[in-house]
């Protein structure tokens, strides 16, 4: 009786989905990866953010106006991460806001490189034509993982790892999946940077970034991950679907749900 229910059960369900789909209705989330909870360690990183930027979980967007098929919505879900930074709103030097939206909890401790380490990353991004004339095509949000370098030639144990992803293939539309294991580039702060030469004056791409990390000692290990924005150019927008090796994080108006990545 269960069994023939269950069957049941899974056959109106497929018939929904189809017909959700036939519709053109149907959110990406019911077409990618399974359903495994929410994380509730996702946040403002309040020591990351200058200014009074905005990083909040809304519904949509959708659009731009004019824009149909999966381009015209979040592509998990109904929800996404919206932010909004300034260029010219505070006293200091630079006077641009910064924010960073992220979590200190899940990460911590977790190796960078080997089979075990930071293999897949990336996000979707919602980039205006706007955006780009505040600040050139490749003004983005960035995805940055706080690290322990664990590098031979300095003492360091704190550096920022920091994708610059490329130009969003389209704008006033949500982009597909932005791979930064594949495109823009990387750099650390401080004395790492300047150790293996990929810096903010020069990144690197993400395989030559880890060759560099690897250098015989101590294995690197992450502290907290977060997307952010800033401290350059005035940017409102929207990511969503921030995937981390086999995890995509998907943001909703109430709150991050895990699914597992394709």
């Amino acid at each position: 009786m269960n069994a023939r229910f269950g069957m049941k059960q899974k056959v109106v369900l497929g018939l929904t989905a189809l017909i959700a789909i036939a519709a053109g209705t149907a959110p990406a989330s019911a077409l990618i990866g399974a359903d495994l909870g929410s994380s509730h360690h996702w946040g403002v990183i309040t020591r990351n953010t200058i200014g009074s930027p905005v990083a909040a979980l809304r519904d949509g967007p959708y659009g731009s106006f004019g824009v149909t098929g999966t381009a015209a919505r979040p592509p998990y879900g109904r929800g996404s991460l919206g932010i909004e930074v300034a260029d010219r709103s505070t006293s200091l030097t630079p006077s641009s806001e910064k924010v960073s939206f992220g979590n200190e909890v899940d990460f911590y401790g977790r190796p960078i490189l080997g089979t075990q380490g930071l293999n897949q990353v990336g996000f979707h991004v919602f980039q205006t034509g706007e955006n780009i004339s505040y600040g050139g095509p490749t003004n983005m949000p960035n995805i940055t993982f706080e690290i322990n370098p664990n590098l031979t030639a300095t003492a360091t144990t704190y550096s920022s790892m920091v994708w610059l992803p490329p130009a969003s293939p389209v704008t006033n539309a949500w982009s597909g999946y932005l791979d930064a294991t594949t495109t823009g580039t990387w750099f650390l702060t401080g004395s790492a940077g300047t150790a293996t030469g990929c810096n903010q004056a020069t990144p690197c791409p993400f395989p030559q970034l880890k060759t560099a990390l690897d250098d015989g000692g101590a294995q690197p290990t992450i502290h907290t991950a977060a997307v952010g924005k800033g401290r350059d150019n005035m940017w409102i927008g929207a990511v969503d679907g921030l995937r981390i090796n086999r995890t995509t994080y998907d943001f909703e108006a109430t709150g991050v749900k895990t699914r597992r990545a394709g």
